[in-house]
């Protein structure tokens, strides 16, 4: 007979009876078949045997003596030691309730006596095969739990990294720019143009080194600072961003428009970022000369549109997504412009720290959308763009929310 498991890796059966005959046949069919095999004639002492001796897979009759099989059973499912093992009943007893007690004890197959040598060597092969899966599987997920605690833990000490840079260099940044001024002081009365041409060149790049810092500031803090969550109307955080960008507006004529948007939990200071980022990359990839045009968008998704959307890979945009919470809500936000889109190919490439996509054209840190997408993980949230060149952006996000009881 051919068994489908490799010999070379013996499988360690102990098979449990009180029959001598059953242990004879069982054991001979078995050995032969490439398996290391123990016997033991009572439920005690197989328990006794397992206490020094591994097995991957357990024969056992039901009804012995002193301690049925039942109870070896219940024994083996309370010890931490012993939990996993699988457990295939072996009886005389053919009656479904039978059955239905060892599945319900932890029996992961039954085989009636008299049994046929075939079906007994066909169910042990299944078993461990599948036991072997599942021990494939659970080691590769705690090798994939460290990689993730360890990204995780680099993750941070990058974060960390960011931040101390930053804050270090933003001192002497200061100060080399109020340096620039008092030379430029002590400079009026010099009729040589070149110098203040070459004081303004230093005084751009200075500009934009302090954006970056102020950028990798805003990035390191988003992942570094707990969290407060806290009820906040969008609305009212939208607001006070308009306010703020109205020169800005006013220069480009630039229309908004949105829905009433809601009261989220949210991070009144992360939404305030994320909100900031996203309206004002609207008003800055714009064509030359032309009014920009910005509406926000938000509905309302039941949760099971959202587990689907997940299922299918609609809501995602890299292959680490977070789970829907269970037992929430979700709003899902839009961002819409006339501006001067993305080519496909480079879609993917805008959430990735320091990518600018239009670099020669449009100033900026390349840090915005990245930030938006680490506000958004920390909300267990999900962003991605569709885009089309010369036809706008539209930037969507989803907002979960945990139901109130």
């Amino acid at each position: 007979m051919t068994t489908l498991l490799n010999k070379a890796t013996k499988s360690n059966i102990l098979v449990v009876d009180d029959s001598a005959e059953n242990l004879r046949i069982l054991s001979s069919m078995l050995t032969e078949e490439g398996f290391a095999v123990r016997c033991a004639r009572s439920g005690l002492m197989a328990l006794t045997t397992l206490q020094n001796t591994r097995a991957d897979l357990i024969l056992l009759d039901i009804k012995m003596p002193q301690m049925s099989g039942y109870e070896v059973c219940e024994h083996l499912k309370a010890d931490p030691v012993t939990r996993e093992i699988p457990v295939i009943f072996i009886s005389a007893l053919d009656e479904a309730m039978d059955k239905v007690k060892a599945f319900d004890l932890g029996g992961v197959d039954y085989i009636t006596k008299p049994f046929e040598l075939p079906e007994v060597l066909a169910r042990i092969e299944n078993q461990i095969t599948i036991s072997r899966l599942r021990m494939q599987l659970q080691n590769q997920q705690r090798k994939l739990l460290k990689q993730n605690q360890a990204l995780m833990r680099s993750n941070r000490e990058l974060e960390q990294f960011a931040h101390v840079m930053s804050h270090d260099l933003k001192q002497p940044l200061q100060s080399f720019l109020f340096a620039i001024g008092l030379v430029e002081q002590c400079c009026k009365g010099n009729p040589n143009s070149k110098v203040f041409e070459y004081l303004k060149r230093l005084r751009d790049i200075s500009s934009s080194m302090q954006k970056v810092i102020e950028a990798l500031l805003d990035y390191a803090r988003v992942g570094n600072e707990e969290l407060v969550i806290e009820e906040i109307s969008c609305d009212a955080i939208l607001a006070m961003i308009l306010d703020n960008l109205q020169v800005a507006m006013a220069e480009q004529s630039a229309v908004i428009h949105h829905d009433s948007l809601p009261t989220v939990m949210a991070d009144r200071n992360q939404l305030m970022q994320l909100f900031h980022h996203l309206i004002t990359n609207a008003l800055k990839f714009q064509p030359q000369g032309n009014k920009p045009e910005i509406s926000i968008s938000v509905s309302l998704l039941p949760q099971d549109v959202i587990e689907r959307s997940v299922d299918i890979g609609f809501l995602s945009f890299d292959q680490d997504e977070q789970s829907p919470i269970p037992g929430s809500q979700t709003y899902l936000f839009g961002v819409h412009d006339n501006g001067i889109g993305i080519d496909a190919d480079k879609v993917h490439l805008i959430f990735e720290v320091f990518q600018r996509i239009n670099a020669d054209d449009y100033a900026g840190t390349g840090m915005g959308l990245a930030t938006c997408k680490k506000i958004l993980e920390r909300h267990n949230g999900r962003i991605w763009v569709e885009s089309e060149p010369d036809k706008g952006t539209s930037v969507y996000f989803t907002f979960p929310q945990q139901q109130q009881e």
